[in-house]
């Protein structure tokens, strides 16, 4: 056995400030218990042997400046060393405005957090001997200053990238990316829902990361508990974490034992928000609120691909499926079918765990797997 270690993982945190709180008809996520919600779970990692801690990204609600403020000052209470990567909520336009941060301020606000002096939204750090990690911003904005609707490397970090790359000598690496590199969902990445969640450039990412020591990626933005093991990953593991603020409020712990030939032994343990100063059953709630609020979701999911179906049989079919995205977020989908047409199973059932000889393969909150 050689190195071991164990980390947490909180993602999309979407920190609120009650004075900073705007309200969408839409949303699922509950900004409301933000702060609750992420002095619970560091609480609970106070309680462990953490090595460190990861965030990756959507730190605050929508890039506020007194959000960030808030939260690196929360993070200076941790004790042990945390690490962020911006999500697409923190930097929401390349120049500051309106009380939010432009992109050329959030490595000022973390520089405690992984950023180096150099002002780059990316960096490598050590973290023990023989692991490093890197992180990436796939934050990017238009000509104008907007930002991009999909996750991009641009060219000036794709460079910095394979320089790094090039010069590792650590036995292994982790990769933190707001964006998922590797599908999460099935036809992610030819969805016009799934894109948007997903890094445009990805097949760029990986190729750069195949054969190297960065063989476990963590993303988050998908609001879903989902894992991609080495094996369907095309030699590459990613874990993608839900939302502390969007059912079913879960964060992670990983633990990694270097063993004897080489590979990395990974174990996932996945914890639920359950309660907070104001909500006494946060699960049961925050289900409750994503199942009255699913039907616009529902209906735009129903009208696009792969399924395209007419708006009316969209409107006909939604309301049986408030309770679809709720397993969808929770991982380890095991839901029923029988109230969705018969012809619509074939689009339905890829969400759904695979089976394995009889056996569903959870491994989305719990597993043991090998890099």
């Amino acid at each position: 056995m050689g190195l071991q270690f164990q980390f947490g993982i909180i993602s999309d945190l979407h920190i609120a400030m009650p004075h900073t709180i705007w309200d969408s008809p839409n949303r699922f996520h509950l900004v409301e218990i933000s702060q609750d919600a992420l002095n619970s779970a560091l609480e609970h990692f106070s309680q462990l042997d953490l090595d460190f801690v990861l965030l990756p990204g959507d730190l605050t609600q929508h890039g506020e400046a007194d959000n960030h403020r808030w939260l690196a000052e929360r993070l200076s209470q941790v004790p042990c060393p945390v690490y962020v990567v911006p999500g697409n909520h923190d930097i929401v336009q390349a120049e500051a405005a309106d009380g939010r941060i432009g992109l050329a301020e959030f490595p000022k606000y973390y520089e405690k957090y992984g950023f180096n002096q150099d002002a780059r939204p990316y960096y490598k750090q050590p973290l023990l001997p023989g692991v490093s990690l890197i992180g990436l911003n796939s934050i990017a904005f238009d000509k104008t200053g907007q930002q991009l609707p999909t996750g991009w490397l641009d060219n000036a970090q794709i460079q910095w990238l394979e320089e790094t790359l090039a010069n590792l000598s650590d036995d292994l690496t982790l990769v933190m990316i707001h964006h998922n590199v590797l599908e999460h969902l099935p036809g992610q990445a030819k969805s016009p829902l799934g894109q948007r969640y997903m890094l445009k450039n990805t097949d760029r990412l990986r190729s750069l990361l195949r054969g190297t020591s960065a063989k476990l990626i963590l993303t988050g933005h998908l609001h879903v508990q989902d894992v991609v093991p080495r094996d369907r990953g095309d030699g590459l593991c990613e874990i993608t974490t839900g939302s502390l603020v969007s059912y079913p409020h879960p964060y992670r712990v990983v633990s990694l034992s270097q063993q004897a030939s080489g590979d990395w032994k990974l174990e996932i343990k996945s914890y639920r928000i359950t309660a907070t100063s104001e909500w006494a059953d946060v699960q049961t709630r925050s289900r409750q609120w994503m199942g009255d609020r699913s039907y616009p979701f529902m209906i735009k999911l129903l009208t696009h691909h792969p399924f395209c179906l007419p708006a009316e049989t969209a409107a006909q079919i939604a309301p049986d499926l408030r309770e679809f995205w709720a397993n969808i977020t929770a991982g380890d989908t095991q839901f029923d079918l029988s109230a969705i047409p018969a012809h619509l199973h074939r689009y339905f059932e890829p969400f759904n765990v695979p089976v394995v000889e009889g056996k569903p393969q959870t491994i989305d909150n719990f597993a043991t797997l090998y890099l």
